[in-house]
């Protein structure tokens, strides 16, 4: 049992880390300042060359502390210029604005070319620098920071640090892990193991969340239905809370808030949409901060199986994958047995897993609106016992079984659906 513990902690660590801004311009910007430190100085070319998804997920989103750039070049050139590579996914976190001229200079004189990498990984992108008589090439794939080659000259670098290098391969292995095991250990787990991780989840993602609800950012989703909440446009039950608090961190997020967020399977949106709704079910239902503990562990961790099938961009959008942790989640805090969890799990799947990935933006917060409402019903709908049969549509013998059926969906059915976005998006 504790090689299992040992396992699913390092999970969690790998998984559920802090990072400012959306993931994918900040894995641009955190090449980019890579380059800057390989080079010892600002490279006076860049050539970035990024997978599909990518490029998706970057085009239209803001950057934060950057006053409203967006874009691939815009990514690269901040983290080149200001960023700091020792923090990673937190990379841009402290620039000087003061030096954002420099920046917005950088771009104007064309110093930054980005092209399009064709092929099956998702997440690729890799980054040439040039300083002087200096060439440096370095290629992540797979996960954000996930560096499998830097090449200096011509020659591979073999010196690098565990912390600098790390292949997918390194990752710890999910195929392990059920929703069986998953409730089990939610509820038996040593509390000491996992508080440190979901204190900084509640800190976090709590803070940026009350940011969203207070001021204006996009298209205001969480806001806006808190103010329609007090007007009496809509009800103030516990669904409308849940939802409100969830899209409220997105609509911040997405729209060039600098405050962190802590993720969940290489997605702040994920994070949020795991966290959020059970952080605020909890307050409202007046449970202990246990509980609090034990159902975000619960949703967290589910949310990690449901993608791990998924994989990290995809058209499937990653939301859906948090409204089903969360919905089990609810179920679990609600103390409805493993086989109501599980139906729960699988009504909200069953019905959101047409919901398409068309880049990150604002749109991301009505998305994770429309998975977070869907998730209470399905956690409602559970407790009345109600349920889709084993055979309606995507739902399998079981839901692992339901896993797998969405896992075929999303890599195989969504293919060239994910395709055909990125095209209406370039042709935009």
């Amino acid at each position: 049992m504790r090689v299992m513990i040992d396992k699913i902690l390092r999970i969690l660590n790998e998984e559920i880390v802090p990072a400012e801004g959306c993931t994918e311009p900040i894995a641009l910007a955190y090449i980019g300042s890579k380059l800057t430190s390989i080079l010892g100085g600002v490279p006076e070319k860049i050539e970035i060359a990024l997978s599909g998804n990518l490029i998706k997920n970057v085009k239209s989103v803001k950057i934060p502390n950057s006053e409203g750039m967006v874009g691939i070049e815009a990514s690269v050139a901040l983290g080149t210029i200001l960023g700091d590579s020792k923090k990673e996914l937190m990379v841009i976190s402290n620039v000087d604005k003061s030096r954002l001229n420099e920046v917005k200079e950088y771009l104007d004189n064309k110093k930054v070319v980005a092209t399009k990498i064709d092929g099956d990984v998702k997440l690729h992108m890799r980054a040439t620098g040039v300083l002087g008589q200096d060439t440096v090439t370095i290629e992540i794939k797979d996960y954000h920071t996930n560096i499998v080659k830097i090449e200096k000259n011509g020659e591979i670098i073999k010196g690098a640090s565990c912390d600098e290098v790390v292949t997918g391969d390194m990752m710890t292995d999910k195929s392990f892990l059920t929703v069986e095991l998953i409730h089990d250990l939610a509820k038996t787990i040593d509390l000491d193991l996992i508080a440190p991780i979901f204190e900084k989840v509640i800190a976090y993602n709590s803070a940026i969340a009350n940011e969203g609800l207070k001021n204006d950012y996009g298209i205001s989703m969480g806001k806006s239905l808190y103010e329609g909440m007090q007007e009496g446009v809509y009800g103030k039950d516990l669904k409308n809370k849940i939802v409100s608090f969830a899209s409220a961190g997105s609509d911040a997020r997405m729209n060039g808030c600098s405050m962190p967020v802590m993720t969940t399977s290489g997605s702040g949106n994920q994070g949020m949409s795991a966290s959020l709704p059970v952080i605020k079910y909890c307050e409202e239902k007046g449970l202990t901060h246990e509980q609090l503990i034990r159902g975000l562990f619960f949703s967290h961790l589910t949310t990690i199986h449901i993608k791990s099938n998924v994989g990290r961009l995809s058209a499937y959008c990653g939301v859906v994958c948090a409204g089903g942790g969360v919905a089990g989640a609810l179920a679990f805090l609600d103390g409805m047995p493993l086989d109501r969890i599980d139906a729960a799990i699988e009504t909200t799947l069953a019905t959101l897993s047409g919901m398409l990935c068309d880049g990150a933006k604002s749109s991301c917060a009505t998305k994770i609106a429309s998975s977070i409402g869907m998730a209470f019903d399905s956690y409602y709908l559970s407790k009345k016992k109600k349920n889709f049969e084993y055979g309606e549509g995507i739902v399998g013998k079981d839901v692992e079984a339901t896993l797998a059926n969405v896992k075929v969906l999303a890599h195989e059915g969504l293919r060239q659906t994910d395709e055909v976005i990125l095209e209406i998006m370039l042709n935009n």
